[in-house]
């Protein structure tokens, strides 16, 4: 086979691993199709007479890419206005439902959760908790002792445990007709009927950057978030529209208003209540969002 297309075949067979590498450590698509477009010009140059296992060697470059992405953009996270959300994620529920343990990792819940890591922790968590990577492969990825990676991994796990319960998958179907009769009940303005759907302590976070008009704190409690989306969905008015779709494995809406896009609004089951709401508004980050994506082992 020519080289150039034994490369070729090669990352384009692990592209989907690689892109979720990516996405779960950066947290953003468009940047992590950018980070795979980088690995594979530098990927491109090897000698393949060298690589003994394509997937490690494939793993660990993107991780290191992703890693001096994730870095480099640490000041634009800490000036950014508001609540900072993971990028929306298009995805086929029956491809995500396929893998309960990879459809967890990427769900909003899961990714905001990652946010909490420090670069190093989310990369360990990411390669050995999701893909089962072993302590010497990552300790090559992310330039530390495999000593230094097993204490990471430990450190990683028990943060993200503390922060995130586990429970059991809720049915796609099931959850998405709970979303959709919720945005059906809100646009009759019944408080009452809302709150029936909601967790008690149900939060609405919404991601803006301060570019569009959003809620720059969480919101939280049944009654405040009912009452919340009640008068978004008022302020809307008979243009606006909202589409189910499926985000990150969740249900979800896509918010419209006339032809234009507005917002991606994710939602979190858990026991048959509403627990959380997370609203997509900035722009930068919705310019991606209607595109589908692959992710896998």
């Amino acid at each position: 086979m020519n080289p150039e297309h034994e490369h070729a075949e090669r990352f384009t067979h692990l592209r989907p691993l690689l892109f979720t590498i990516a996405y779960e450590i950066l947290g953003a698509a468009t940047e992590a199709d950018d980070v795979l477009q980088d690995s594979y010009l530098r990927w491109a140059d090897v000698d393949l007479s060298e690589v003994q296992d394509t997937k490690a060697y494939l793993a660990q470059l993107v991780t290191r890419q992703s890693l001096n992405a994730l870095r480099a953009q640490a000041r634009r996270r800490e000036e950014y206005i508001g609540p900072w959300l993971p990028e929306p994620v298009l995805l086929d529920a029956a491809d995500a439902s396929t893998d309960v343990v990879l459809a967890e990792s990427v769900s909003m819940a899961m990714m905001v959760v990652l946010e909490t890591l420090t670069p190093d922790e989310r990369a360990v968590f990411v390669l050995r908790e999701v893909f089962g990577f072993e302590h010497a492969e990552i300790a090559s990825a992310i330039g530390k002792s495999t000593t230094a990676v097993r204490q990471i991994s430990h450190r990683a796990r028990e943060h993200v445990q503390a922060r995130r319960k586990r429970f059991e998958p809720v049915d796609p179907k099931t959850s998405l007709e709970l979303t959709a009769q919720f945005f059906v009940t809100a646009s009759t303005g019944d408080i009452d009927g809302l709150m029936s759907m909601l967790a008690p302590d149900v939060v609405w976070t919404a991601d803006s950057d301060g570019k569009v008009s959003a809620a720059r704190r969480p919101v939280s409690g049944a009654d405040s978030v009912a009452r919340l989306v009640v008068g978004l969905i008022r302020l809307g008015g008979p243009d606006g529209r909202a589409e189910p779709a499926f985000y990150n494995g969740a249900p979800a809406l896509v918010l419209y208003l006339g032809d234009n896009l507005e917002g991606v609004v994710s939602v979190e089951i858990v026991d048959g209540k509403i627990t959380n709401f997370y609203a997509m508004r900035n722009p930068e980050k919705l310019a991606g969002v209607t595109v589908s994506r692959a992710i896998g082992r």
